[in-house]
This record gives structure tokens, sequence and C-alpha cells, in this order.
């Protein structure tokens, strides 16, 4: 018995180092994988670098990401190339008030056997069977389909029929709004929105950008892209994110910085408080620690520091954060708020 300790300890002691090796090993994989990510999309995509890491961290947290910019800024080819490169199934929806949940999710329809006659229902698949899912101008569309394509997002499974069908794994998705025209759109409860972990804003490209898309897209040529990751590499790099470990810093300055943009909380600053009506959730405070984590190992880095945090503030609570009247009078858009908060709230 008195052997048996030690070996024990020892047999403990080499596994977790294995364990530790291997991560070690599929981070290293990845920080390889995110520089061929880059050249490869590069090929189709100029610029929007920011809004790709962006899309990479979402990918790698299990969240999903809503992008606001107005139209011909390239975003479905901009998601269509992401799919490419990943090597996943990809599925546009465009949302119109007209749309129907079973557009999304499937339906049921009755299929004859041609050798016995029989009679049954079968259930076809809808284009939310992929794994990355443009819900394009998802605003469009009744609440009732919006919810639709919501659920499935957050529960990855669409049940029809008295059954059950799980989707895809990864399962992604993307929704586009247009900030412009708001006639005869279903804005998104914050509820809904709660749901996407970024609000991604998709900004003009600057001239330089702008002059090099012209020159790319007005010539006979056309840029093909290659597959750098398989469906297993990424489902490794998403269990590898939770693994991944956090110090207790880091962690605390996520939920303090959330719990400040509550104007009720206790040391809430005072512009909070005459600024906003309704701060973020806990879900929030998830999604920048889970955030965190996945942009340090896309940067090749084993643990997340507080500027992670700071980095993701902007797009992971520019959705959630509910802005006031005082605010609307005085001009203040929530990026402001946002910004004077980080100013606020230090280590």
């Amino acid at each position: 018995m008195g052997n048996f300790c030690p070996f024990f300890n020892q047999l403990t002691n080499t596994n977790f180092m294995t364990e530790t090796q291997q991560d070690l090993a599929i981070l290293e994989q990845l920080a390889e994988a995110k520089q061929n990510f880059s050249q490869e999309v590069g090929k189709v995509i100029i610029g929007q670098r920011e809004i790709l890491d962006h899309m990479l961290i979402a990918l790698l947290a299990r969240g999903h990401s809503l992008l606001v910019g107005v139209p011909g800024l390239a975003k479905t080819l901009l998601i269509k190339t992401l799919s490419d490169v990943l090597d996943l199934s990809f599925k546009r929806i465009q949302f119109t008030p007209d749309l129907m949940p079973s557009d999304i999710t499937g339906t049921e329809l009755i299929d004859v056997d041609p050798n016995s006659g029989q009679r049954s229902f079968r259930f076809y698949k809808g284009p939310i069977f992929a794994n990355i899912v443009l819900a394009d101008e998802i605003n469009r569309t009744p609440p009732k389909t919006q919810a639709a394509l919501l659920e499935a997002m957050q529960e990855h499974k669409v049940t029809t029929g008295g059954q059950t069908y799980d989707l895809d794994e990864p399962f992604f998705v993307l929704a586009t709004q247009n900030p412009i025209e708001q006639e005869g759109t279903y804005p998104l409860p914050e509820a809904q929105l709660d749901r996407f972990m970024f609000n991604l804003n998709i900004d003009y490209p600057s001239t330089t950008d702008e002059i090099a898309i012209v020159r790319e897209t007005t010539t006979t040529e056309t840029q093909l892209v290659q597959a750098i990751m398989s469906k297993q590499e990424i489902a490794s790099y998403q269990d590898l994110v939770r693994r991944v470990p956090v110090a207790d810093n880091v962690v605390e300055y996520a939920v303090k910085l959330v719990s400040a943009t509550r104007p009720n909380a206790d040391g809430c600053p005072d512009f909070i408080r005459h600024s906003v009506d309704w701060g973020a959730g806990p879900r929030a405070s998830q999604y920048l620690v889970l955030g965190a984590k996945a942009k340090a190992i896309l940067e090749g880095r084993p643990t997340p520091n507080i500027n992670d945090i700071r980095d993701l503030t902007l797009p992971i609570l520019r959705h959630r954060v509910l802005p006031n009247f005082n605010a609307e009078a005085e001009g203040l858009k929530i990026e402001d708020i946002l910004k004077q908060l980080l100013s606020a709230i230090t280590e």
C-alpha cells in the first residue's frame, strides 16, 4: 500500500502532463491554421480583418454573431468565403415578411412508396440544417419566424411533428441587419438580441481598400480558396477553449465590468445611472470570458488577460446595454457610453 500512493501520484501527474502537452500541440496547430486562414481569406476579402477575427472567436466560443451594415459591403461574400475556407456547409436564408417557421426548420410532407403505394409522413430538412447559416435581414420577418431561428440557435435542435432533430455541428448563425431602412421591419427584442454573442458593425472600406476591391472585382480572374480546417479540427479547437485556464482577476474584472452597466447595481458609475435604462445580464460576463479565451488561443497564448476582456467589450455589450432618453437627448451613442465605462472601470 505504501508503494501504491507514489505510483498513483506519478500516474496522475503523467496523465496531467500528457493532457497539457496535447493542448499545447493543439494550440500550435491552431496558430498555424489561423495564419493559413488569413492568407486564404485574403485572396477574396480585402480588409475587414477585425470582423473576420471576431467571427472566428465567436465560432470557437460556440456563439453567434449579428452583423450590422448597409447593403453592398460584401457581407454575404464574407460569410460564404468563411464557410469555404473552413470546409463547412453553408445556407443563406433571405428573411421576408411572408417567411414561415417551416421555411427555416423544414416541413413534413406525405410520401408515397412507389412499390406498395403506402403513404407516410416524411420530414424534409430546411436550410437551418447547415454548419454556417446566413440569416439575411433578420429584422424583416415577423417575431414568430424569428423565434424559430433563435430557438434553434439556443438548443442546436429542431422539433417538428413530435420529433427532435439535432443540427449539424459546428452550428454557427450569422444574422444581418440594415441600419438605415427601418420601415416594415420587426426589431429583435432585447431578450432575443442577448442570444447573439457579438454585434459587429461593418463599416465602409478605406479608400486604399476600396481601390483594391475595384481592381480585383472588375477583371475576369476568379480567386479560389482552399479549405484549411476540418469539422473535427474545429470541434477540437472549441473544446480547447473550454479547457483554457483563466486567472481569477480576469473573471472578476469581466463580472465587474458587466455589473457596472446596471443602473441599480452597487458601485455603478453616475453616468450609467444618468444614461442607461437597462444593463447587461450574466450571459454577457460568460461571453466576455469565453471570447477572451478564444482570442488568446488564436493569438498563440495559453491564457487570456484583462486586455482581452477590454478588447471584446464593445461587440459583446453593444446590443445588451439600453441607453435612455437622456443619452439620446445629449447625442450619446452606446459606443460613447461603453468607452466611458472602460475608462472608469480599471483593473
